[in-house]
């Protein structure tokens, strides 16, 4: 009876289940259910923190909810309710690509309104005068930290990044008092980060940061911010493992330090002549 029940729960749309179950569910757990139902568009989106805000219940609630609904966890409920809409879609009357793409511009256009003009120049003049940057990220967001530490060294720009937070907090334990500390973190709450921006603070280092939440440890932590977004971009349930606006926010910082005089003063292109030789002609 209990494989036939866990097989009708993942069989028929969350919704249902709801509307199904909401009578022997708890009264807290009914705020979530109700949001939920008013809302299947938006939850899809949200992380359980989000969610657990945005109905008035702890996160604790939001997990409780759904085991009494027969789900293994909120991912697990947050995937089902992903495929419900997805089937409610009518995918033959619209191009999914381009409207895919159409909604990821769009996100990335907005970036621009949630950050001043003022703010970016303070960035990059910090880059670019500090003696050397050291960049922090942890998780699916480390490779962002290669790419732009890769990137800068390109321009001519010392920076330290590395694939261990034991790398990064030797380096900011190490820092000079003309470095900068700049931390990627998308959540803003990734602990190793707050805890390489805490020691930068300590050792009065100039911190700056990438990240989507303003309220985050990271971005309070920070002298300056430059924010990907408001979170509530809606393309995919896939949402919080992308970092295109993140990527997008990095590459027009890298555009904004390219210089190209310090480029051929530095010959920071020497080791792509090097390395030419082993690429295909």
């Amino acid at each position: 009876m209990k494989k036939y029940e866990d097989e009708r729960v993942l069989d028929s749309p969350v919704l249902e289940i709801i509307q199904e179950k909401y009578d022997t569910i708890f009264s807290a757990e009914k705020k979530v259910a109700d949001y939920v139902l008013a809302n299947p568009d938006r939850v899809v989106d949200y992380t359980v923190l989000e969610l657990s805000r945005a109905s008035g219940v702890s996160d604790a609630t939001v997990v409780r909810m759904c085991h009494h609904l027969g789900y293994k966890g909120y991912y697990q409920f947050r995937l089902l309710l992903a495929r419900d809409i997805g089937r409610g879609e009518d995918t033959e009357a619209q191009n999914e690509f381009s409207r895919f793409l159409s909604e990821y511009s769009s996100a990335i256009l907005s970036l621009g309104e949630h950050n001043d003009e003022a703010t970016v120049r303070e960035f990059i003049a910090a880059i670019r005068s500090g003696r050397q940057t050291h960049i922090l990220a942890v998780g699916n967001t480390m490779p962002l930290s290669l790419y732009m530490g890769f990137r800068l060294g390109r321009l001519g720009i010392r920076c330290t990044y590395g694939i261990a937070p034991e790398y990064f907090l030797n380096e900011v334990n190490l820092a000079e008092n003309d470095d900068v500390i700049l931390s990627i973190s998308q959540s803003g709450n990734s602990k190793q980060v707050i805890q390489g921006v805490k020691l930068a603070r300590e050792k009065k280092l100039k911190t700056l940061a990438i990240t989507e939440n303003p309220d985050s440890p990271v971005a309070r932590l920070s002298s300056l911010n430059l924010y990907t977004g408001d979170g509530r971009t809606n393309h995919t349930y896939q949402r919080h493992y992308s970092r295109l606006q993140e990527f997008a926010v990095i590459d027009t910082v890298l555009e904004l330090l390219t210089s190209w005089k310090d480029i051929v003063e530095k010959d920071a292109e020497k080791p792509e002549e090097i390395l030419s030789v082993y690429k295909q002609k």
